[in-house]
């Protein structure tokens, strides 16, 4: 009897040393790693949804939110939904997670000689647009519109090709503009490029251009090609004449705020692909312009290539003059090696 009680306190000990054990080996739940915080950019855009520039801000977008995993995330807004340009700028500088695409024209308002990029006949080609990232100028420039104005500017490299006049005449020379209301924006360059080379600039939104000369509000506009077969321009003009006077470079541009509160990898991400889905983009709708002049022909419009481009030249140097741009242009042509 004392033995199988000597048994059973045995047996009752080890129990209860394995359930204390057990106790002190069970570990507390894993605990899961905090979400990570999401970021959304609403970027805006005047541009229609068939337009090469959709499609380019588009591809930005999905390489962006598969580089971070979703973290960031770049809702596209297409025909100005979010409202006009100068509206989305506005809030940019109040530090709203939006962005829009925009040219040096209007951020010209802010810092005067960065309008010298859409000035007439400043460059002539995409590769000489991606020389001036490299500037001291131009670094200047962009670190002046942050600190001062809140407004990041990630990328240039988004060029939709020359203008041209788009008009119910045929312009050759400066001599053929004068008398024409020709639309564009409501900047000091814009306004300068257009009357120093002949015409009497009226400042219009892009989507009231069609109904503008329907209505013989304005005699035309000046687009480059992918505006006149987006915006279906051929069925109020009858020309588009190839005046080539102001190579559109633009800018896609965001609040500093918000872009200071994002990670820095995120940072990196967001330009990096910005300039790589912009350098595409441009070098497709170079390539595709023959296309457009054909099928422009085929609805009805004639194209005039033989305008005095030198005559447009020397007209053009007014906008300069005025505006006192000439040494800056003269600085950065120096910069470039050009």
């Amino acid at each position: 009897m004392r033995k199988a009680t000597k048994i059973f306190s045995i047996l009752l000990l080890i129990i209860m040393v394995s359930l204390v054990v057990a106790a002190c080996g069970k570990s507390e739940p894993a605990k899961q790693d905090a979400p990570k915080q999401k970021f959304v950019l609403k970027f805006n855009h005047v541009l229609s949804d068939s337009e090469p520039f959709h499609k380019g801000f588009v591809n930005w977008a999905k390489r962006v939110k598969e580089r971070t995993n979703g973290g960031l995330e770049i809702q596209v807004f297409h025909s100005a939904q979010l409202g006009v340009e100068e509206d989305i700028i506005e809030q940019i500088r109040q530090g709203a997670n939006v962005g829009q695409n925009t040219d040096s024209a209007r951020l010209g308002m802010y810092v005067p000689a960065i309008a010298v990029m859409n000035a007439p006949y400043f460059v002539s080609s995409i590769d000489e647009v991606a020389k001036l990232r490299d500037l001291a100028t131009v670094k200047a420039w962009q670190k002046e519109i942050e600190d001062k104005h809140g407004i990041k500017i990630l990328s240039f490299t988004w060029v939709q090709g020359p203008r041209h006049m788009v008009t119910n005449k045929p312009i050759r020379t400066p001599e053929d503009l004068k008398g024409l209301r020709i639309r564009t924006p409501g900047v000091p360059i814009w306004q300068e490029s257009i009357r120093s080379i002949g015409a009497s600039p009226v400042a219009l939104p892009f989507g009231e251009v069609y109904i503008g000369i329907e209505q013989k509000a304005i005699d035309g506009a000046d687009l480059v090609y992918r505006n006149v077969t987006g915006a279906k321009l051929f069925e109020v003009a009858k020309y588009m004449s190839e005046t080539n006077h102001i190579l559109l470079i633009n800018f896609e541009v965001i609040s500093k705020k918000f872009f200071d509160s994002l990670p820095p990898e995120y940072q990196k991400i967001l330009v990096e692909e910005c300039d790589k889905a912009g350098l595409e983009t441009s070098r497709e709708m170079e390539k595709e312009v023959e296309t457009l002049r054909q099928q422009l022909s085929q609805k009805g419009m004639t194209i005039v290539k033989d305008v005095d481009i030198a005559a447009f030249k020397k007209a053009g140097e007014g906008a300069y003059k005025t505006l006192k741009l000439t040494e800056v242009r003269d600085q950065l042509y120096k910069e470039m090696g050009k």
